[in-house]
């Protein structure tokens, strides 16, 4: 699958509302806006052999990111699955009409929730950690 923009599956004001509405939209749809850093955290522990990184991006001088990926040499994770990481940059980029700052992600999952605000696996409606397994296991790795 071709890399699309995480914006194009932004949450409407009754996904962003209601837990249980956001979690019954397709999978793509939850993992694109509002799981993605529980896809990327997800990602990485699946592959604890591979030295995969947490990116997240946001547009320039914003505190706030608005995507959240993972990263393995010259690659990255989202929602629409395995793709060159200068691809998924350039979509989002393309998307939001800007340039995109990236930035690596180095403190742990709660840490990364507190500080971009972003809600923890038990603040879902249920924990979406097993459904990002069951996602990820759907797309063949690069190194596969």
């Amino acid at each position: 699958m071709a890399a699309t923009a995480a914006g194009a599956f932004r949450r409407t004001p009754i996904e962003r509302s209601d837990q249980r509405v956001a979690w019954d939209r397709t999978d793509q749809a939850f993992f694109a806006a509002g799981a993605c850093h529980i896809l990327a955290w997800v990602c990485r522990e699946s592959y604890s052999d591979k030295t995969i990184e947490i990116v997240a991006v946001r547009l320039p001088g914003q505190p706030q990111v608005f995507h959240t990926y993972a990263a393995w040499d010259g690659w990255a994770f989202d929602h629409s699955g395995w793709n060159p990481e200068p691809q998924l940059l350039a979509v989002n980029a393309d998307f939001e009409g800007q340039p995109l700052e990236r930035l690596k992600i180095t403190e742990g999952l709660a840490e990364f929730c507190q500080k971009h605000h972003h809600r923890t696996p038990d603040q879902y409606w249920h924990d979406p950690r097993p459904r990002a397994r069951d996602y990820i296991g759907r797309y063949i790795p690069p190194w596969a």
